[in-house]
């Protein structure tokens, strides 16, 4: 491929990045598109031109993907794959564009090709040196979303706690992606019934998100209401109240844009105050839910 043809497809490149930045991802596809005219007419047997090409193929189809034209989205990736087969020279390019196809298929409802597409993904990762660690812990978190919808419990909790392991030791036990990953793991305690181990996971991830947020923030907010719910299933009725009322409080404070979780978190806690005896409480707390609807 010649200088001027590699410098027009770099601009190109800045471009969409520029356009992106700015929000207007329309033009942007119109730009990457450019771009991978220019490389498509440029393509030969030379690695040079195939590797232009298949990052161009896999910037468009990062767009397309974003705008939500998964359709798009999967062709250009399937082009790019097919672009790099047997290239251990690019298997980190390989890695990632699975991943995306893999996110392509999942909002497709594709859920097996989504699963082997992360599955292959994360063994690129795993297999690379030094491991891109970060990278299969996301696949892991991924993979345990599809096996928790499938029900299969046991495989979600395996997933999910090689993410876990990951996040502690390569970002630590106070980072907000490691609390993100044990609120998931505790959901998942939750829902199947396993509350011991969700009530010590939503208070890690709780912990986590005070340390790194503070008390008014919505993944804190959110974490006191998951734990007082695992609390009550613990038996610990008292601590699990003060949790629902810093949950309220946090929730109130930060406005109009959170109504939505405020209401759930008054449903809970409005249950619970019902299951006290505390009908008069529960009453004004769900008449000042109605006001805030109508306002």
């Amino acid at each position: 491929m010649d200088s001027p043809t590699i410098t027009l497809i770099q601009i190109l490149r800045q471009r969409v990045d520029s356009l992106v930045e700015a929000g207007d991802y329309d033009e942007a596809v119109h730009a990457a598109t450019a771009a991978l005219e220019k490389a498509q007419h440029a393509l030969s047997s030379d690695l040079e031109s195939i590797d232009e090409f298949a990052c161009t193929l896999e910037l468009r189809g990062d767009l397309y993907r974003a705008l939500g034209r998964y359709e798009d989205a999967r062709e250009d990736y399937k082009q790019a794959l097919e672009q790099l087969e047997n290239r251990p020279d690019r298997m980190m390019q390989v890695g990632r564009i699975s991943a995306a196809q893999g996110a392509v298929h999942d909002a497709l409802g594709n859920q097996e090709r989504a699963a082997e597409l992360w599955e292959a993904a994360m063994k690129i990762f795993e297999e690379t040196e030094p491991p891109a660690l970060l990278d299969v812990a996301l696949m892991a978190n991924n993979l345990a979303y599809l096996r928790k919808s499938n029900g299969d419990i046991d495989g979600a909790e395996s997933y999910f706690l090689r993410a876990l392991e990951i996040h502690h030791q390569v970002l630590g036990p106070d980072h907000e992606e490691t609390a993100t990953v044990s609120n998931n793991l505790g959901a998942l305690y939750q829902s199947s019934g396993y509350f011991e181990q969700a009530r010590e996971m939503h208070m890690m991830a709780l912990e986590a998100r005070r340390k790194q947020f503070g008390e008014d923030h919505p993944d804190t907010a959110q974490s006191h209401n998951n734990l007082a719910l695992a609390l009550l299933e613990t038996g610990d009725r008292s601590w699990a109240r003060r949790h629902f009322e810093k949950s309220l409080h946090a929730f109130e404070t930060l406005g109009a844009d959170y109504h939505s979780d405020l209401e759930a978190v008054s449903s809970n806690y409005c249950e619970f105050l019902r299951s006290e005896g505390e009908n008069v409480l529960a009453d004004r707390i769900e008449g000042k839910m109605s006001e805030l609807a109508g306002a």
